[in-house]
């Protein structure tokens, strides 16, 4: 399966919110792909790189505590190798459920932005695609990787898609619901859990709060400091 464009899908959008969240803007490819990554290099394993070597475990030192952040693990985009949370120890997360066909879906370009803008200060943004809010993320991982690098230019860390939700939700979604104010299904596309560099839960927001809200970024801000 091919996506297509967002611009071309608009009028077969499912609405993404029963709030009524605002419609699906014109998408054009202006973000393009950034220098040196080829569409579709989000998968786990870039093109030219060694697979065994990616294979690899990796190798947490030292161990992560029980029952937290850094003891789970996750498919990459792709499902090349298992990618354990404890390669992002010590770094501020934005962990997002992500979808390729929402009205939401334009937030990709702000998270890329702030993805970019504080990197190395230590800041990641962790995607998760998902398919259980009105079948708005209906592709294979490499339709996914595809779309996000073409329309967004997206080099932030991608996953394999999964479910959010029970009963077949992804662990580390679990995990996260399980925190205190995490509590609560996921709503929609695009809610977001943000985590200290210790892998405590800072804050939940909703689909409606977008990755340049300013109190997002000053979360982000103090998070990092």
């Amino acid at each position: 399966m091919t996506l297509r464009p967002a611009a071309l899908l608009l009028p077969l959008l499912l609405a993404c919110s029963s709030e009524g969240s605002a419609p699906l803007p014109d998408v054009s490819a202006d973000a393009g792909t950034p220098p040196g990554k080829d569409a579709g290099s989000i998968l786990g394993v870039d093109a030219g790189s060694d697979a065994a070597d990616a294979a690899k475990p990796f190798e947490c030192l030292p161990a992560a505590a029980k029952g937290s952040f850094y003891e789970l693990s996750s498919p990459d985009l792709g499902a090349t190798r298992t990618v354990s949370m404890c390669e992002y120890r010590g770094k501020v997360a934005l962990v997002v459920n992500v979808a390729s066909q929402c009205g939401y879906t334009p937030q990709y370009a702000p998270l890329e932005v702030l993805y970019q803008k504080y990197i190395d200060q230590g800041f990641v943004v962790l995607g998760f695609p998902c398919n259980q809010f009105g079948g708005q993320e209906p592709g294979t991982d490499t339709d996914i990787s595809t779309f996000c690098t073409k329309e967004y230019g997206i080099t932030f860390p991608m996953f394999t898609k999964s479910n959010v939700n029970a009963p077949t939700e992804n662990p580390i979604y679990t995990w996260l619901k399980a925190q205190p104010g995490g509590a609560g299904d996921i709503t929609w596309n695009f809610n977001k859990f943000l985590l200290s560099r210790d892998g405590t839960l800072l804050k939940r927001y909703d689909s409606a709060v977008a990755p340049d809200a300013p109190a997002l970024i000053a979360d982000v801000e103090a998070a990092l400091k």
